[in-house]
């Protein structure tokens, strides 16, 4: 019997999990090798003081009541509480202790859950802070919306005032019903982006087939002057996939985005040219769009190109929004999206949407 013993003893000395052997009087008993190295203490600190005082104070209430339970031979399954080492650091622990009544003893095991928790803490942390983002967002752009819609009212509302009639030059009445069309688009953009974030319209919801021609058809009409001023070549290819099941309005934010990120950041001496297709294979439906302008250096910005409020080019009017949108809209409805890119050998989104 001297040698299984020892070999208990060694499973007992060795195991990096907490081995407790506690008495119903609250008093450790004994203690395997992983406690006093964890919390700090000697064994005689350990077995010359009441278990509750090391424990964290705000945990004592309910670590007695589970202790409670384990007397009335009740055995304890998952549950977690702090401890305090020597030091004053804090450290989670999670039990699993039996109950043997007729020895008045409990036997416990725990194992130190501290990183674990402190990696919810920080992701709750992050989530908070998200959440937090997307409501001063959504603010932002109610204000924003709502604020435009009156100055926008009126320019509309001026071009009823224009007698065209008394206009002879053929080209000065084109650009007027470019920059009323423009004034058209506009307010329509802003009614329905009030509508996707109104509490009646809930964009998860909102899936329909929505066709990549017309969201193109759609943005490119918004855009037409500035297409035509930057000299944009835009070649499209639907064939293997025409539509998809997502959100419109988000759909035409991606294109709106995407296109003039690829105007605004052309190469000097290129003519912007930017191609979008769809594909479709092995139950895969993607959306890429490519373009030749100054791209990324890709090991500098890494995961930050979809951040808010990251800018990468010296671009006043710049504001790190429009990717961080892009973003946001293919992740929150399940997809994903990805970026491939080469300063000056322009940039490669993909998205890839939910099946």
């Amino acid at each position: 019997m001297a040698s299984k013993d020892f070999k208990y003893e060694r499973f007992f000395d060795l195991t990096p999990d907490l081995l407790c052997i506690a008495g119903f009087d609250g008093y450790f008993k004994r203690v395997n090798p992983a406690v006093p190295q964890l919390l700090g203490y000697s064994l005689e600190e350990l077995y010359s003081r009441p278990v509750n005082t090391f424990i964290y104070e705000e945990d004592r209430d309910i670590t007695s009541r589970v202790r409670l339970e384990l007397t009335k031979a009740k055995p304890v399954h998952n549950f977690e509480n702090r401890y305090v080492t020597k030091s004053g650091e804090i450290v989670w622990l999670y039990w699993t202790s039996l109950p043997v009544e007729s020895d008045k003893l409990v036997f416990a095991i725990a194992k130190n859950i501290t990183h674990k928790k402190n990696l919810e803490a920080e992701r709750n942390a992050l989530l908070a802070s998200l959440t937090e983002t997307n409501k001063d967002l959504k603010r932002l752009t109610f204000t924003v919306s709502h604020d435009l819609r009156s100055p926008v009212n009126n320019l509309v509302s001026l071009f009823s005032l224009i007698d065209n009639s008394k206009i002879s030059d053929q080209e000065t009445l084109e650009l007027i019903e470019v920059v009323k069309l423009t004034g058209d688009k506009l307010k329509q953009t802003m009614n329905k982006y009030i509508d996707v974030l109104s509490d009646r319209h809930i964009v998860h919801n909102n899936f329909a087939e929505v066709s990549f021609q017309d969201s193109l058809d759609y943005v490119h009409q918004s855009i037409s002057a500035l297409i035509k001023v930057s000299k944009a070549v835009i070649q499209s290819d639907f064939s293997d996939l025409a539509f998809v099941k997502f959100n419109k309005a988000y759909m035409d934010s991606i294109f709106l985005n995407l296109i003039t990120n690829s105007i605004k950041y052309a190469r000097p001496d290129e003519v912007p040219m930017i191609s979008i297709i769809s594909k479709q294979n092995s139950g895969s439906k993607k959306l890429i769009f490519t373009d030749n302008g100054r791209g990324f250096d890709m090991e500098k910005v890494n995961d930050k190109i979809f951040g808010l409020h990251q800018t990468f080019h010296d671009y006043t009017d710049s504001k790190g929004i429009g990717l961080y949108l892009v973003h946001n809209h293919v992740s929150s409805l399940g997809g994903k999206i990805h970026v491939d890119s080469v300063i000056d050998k322009g940039a490669t989104f993909t998205i890839t949407f939910r099946d």
